[in-house]
């Protein structure tokens, strides 16, 4: 039988201990997969509340019994819990844009039946407005992760448990330069992916108060242990700049067959190598560690964009991924949008995003911000004939369009929408049913947004420990599966 934790002993080639130059060539390897892009995926998360009085905790059994009946459906997609309890359904890779649509859409739609049936619903918002982070699952590698990020404050335990985005996977692109060549595509997402934080911003409450923050599950990626949420820096070659910044980043665990995992303080992957200690790293600690590193673009052989907050409503999820992948896989949309975010980079300057200007004001702003709205009333604009040239249904590209009409073209985002922090209560909440119920197929435009909510800080009730749901680990660990061991 096969060792689990690889790397203690046994002849398996891939036991093999790495040697520096052997992990760089490795990664240059696997991190862009180059060619003509075809494929498309994406990954949702979603916080699980009561359809009825979704600011109250679900309790222990409930839970259990409704994980259970998900996992029990014949679905398409990989489908996985996330530490505090959020749904995680990742599609395969898909032919078109359509095809993704269709088969995350019947997914969906699986999901929020089995879930009903429990007076509970999937609900899109980029951090949980209600509850503090309360972790579930008790597996080790989530013991190790709160325990490495807790170093670097509560930010950690906050993305881990009360967070849910929606990630965009797209093909690397063309090894030749050009529009859609793999380089400007990379340029392209770390300029482009500060227009739709912007543009998607959908968290602005936690724990019953405003944050400040249009996107705060942003600014929770931007407080996280610095090193593991940034970007690669600028002036190296994609390939190379990657390689450099995984070795060079530290590790935030190391496995072993029994007991907890290690959590070594200060430790790069580099210095791991060459120490050899307190064993040599194998193949798949280096496939683990790209894992635990959690930029806003990380590159898996594809682009995977992890900087979109959850979006409310039973269409929410499809507008960024279509628009996503009409930007970066039309060659003229591509070209357009590149001119137009090019002259962002000035305002991000030197820092790496999430931690530079751009993206700050991004998460903070919306697109309140006059660069960041200019920059996405071009982006969007493009998007619609794009989905058009791409084959997208009149269904998909009437959500869209709404969306612009309703938020892009006002300088708004659908953070603006949601109600103040006082009126967090699901009676009031739930005045617009779509946020938690609804089809899943798109339904087209929605009606016109009210008057803009105010976004300074306000004081309102906070909720207190007494919510947290007390007792063991509710949610049974998910089998595992690549890529995925510790994404968060």
């Amino acid at each position: 039988m096969g060792l689990d934790i690889p790397g203690a002993t046994g002849s398996r080639p891939d036991a093999v201990p790495l040697d520096e130059s052997g992990a760089e060539d490795l990664l240059r390897g696997i991190c862009f997969k180059t060619g003509p892009p075809r494929t498309v995926g994406v990954e949702l998360e979603w916080l699980i509340h009561d359809r009825e009085r979704p600011d109250l905790p679900v309790g222990r059994e409930r839970l259990d019994s409704a994980v259970e009946a998900v996992r029990a459906l014949p679905l398409s997609a990989a489908l996985t819990f996330e530490p505090g309890g959020q749904l995680e359904l990742s599609s395969q890779p898909a032919g078109s844009l359509m095809e993704c649509v269709d088969t995350t859409a019947a997914d969906l739609a699986a999901v929020r039946a089995s879930l009903g049936a429990a007076g509970l619903a999937p609900v899109g918002l980029g951090v949980d407005p209600w509850q503090p982070p309360y972790r579930r699952l008790r597996e080790r590698r989530y013991e190790a992760m709160e325990a490495a990020l807790d170093r670097a404050g509560p930010a950690g335990r906050a993305m881990m448990c009360t967070s849910a985005s929606v990630q965009v996977c797209l093909d690397a692109g063309e090894e030749e330069p050009g529009p859609l060549g793999y380089g400007r595509r990379w340029q392209l997402a770390h300029l482009l992916g500060a227009v739709l934080v912007a543009a998607f911003a959908n968290s602005p409450f936690q724990q019953g108060r405003r944050t400040g923050w249009r996107s705060t599950r942003q600014s929770l990626w931007a407080d996280l242990d610095p090193g593991r949420t940034l970007a690669p820096g600028s002036g190296r070659a994609p390939r190379e700049a990657w390689a450099a910044h995984v070795l060079d980043t530290t590790v935030l665990c190391i496995r072993c067959e029994e007991g907890p995992w290690d959590v070594p303080e200060g430790l790069t992957f580099r210095e791991w190598i060459r120490t050899g200690s307190p064993r040599p790293p194998v193949r798949a600690d280096l496939d683990y560690h790209l894992t635990t590193l959690f930029p806003p673009i990380r590159p898996r052989g594809h682009l995977e964009l992890r900087m979109i907050d959850a979006q409310s409503g039973p269409d929410g999820w499809l507008v960024p991924l279509a628009v996503a992948t009409a930007l970066f896989d039309d060659p003229e949309a591509a070209e357009t949008v590149y001119r137009a975010v090019k002259p962002l980079a000035e305002t991000a300057g030197s820092p790496a995003a999430p931690r530079n200007p751009l993206w700050t004001t991004a998460a903070r702003e919306g697109l309140a911000d006059p660069e960041l709205r200019a920059a996405a009333t071009v982006c969007f604009g493009a998007a619609l004939p794009a989905l058009e040239r791409m084959g997208a249904s009149g269904a998909v590209r009437a959500t869209v369009a709404a969306f612009t009409d309703r938020y892009v073209a006002r300088g708004r985002c659908p953070a603006d929408d949601l109600t103040e922090p006082g009126d967090l209560t699901g009676r009031s909440l739930l005045a617009d049913r779509s946020l938690l119920t609804g089809p899943s197929k798109p339904t087209g435009p929605v009606p016109p947004a009210g008057p803009d909510v105010p976004t300074g800080p306000v004081d309102g009730p906070a909720l207190g420990p007494e919510r947290l749901v007390a007792g063991p680990p509710t949610i049974p660990p998910s089998p595992p599966r690549p890529g995925k061991a510790a994404s968060a």
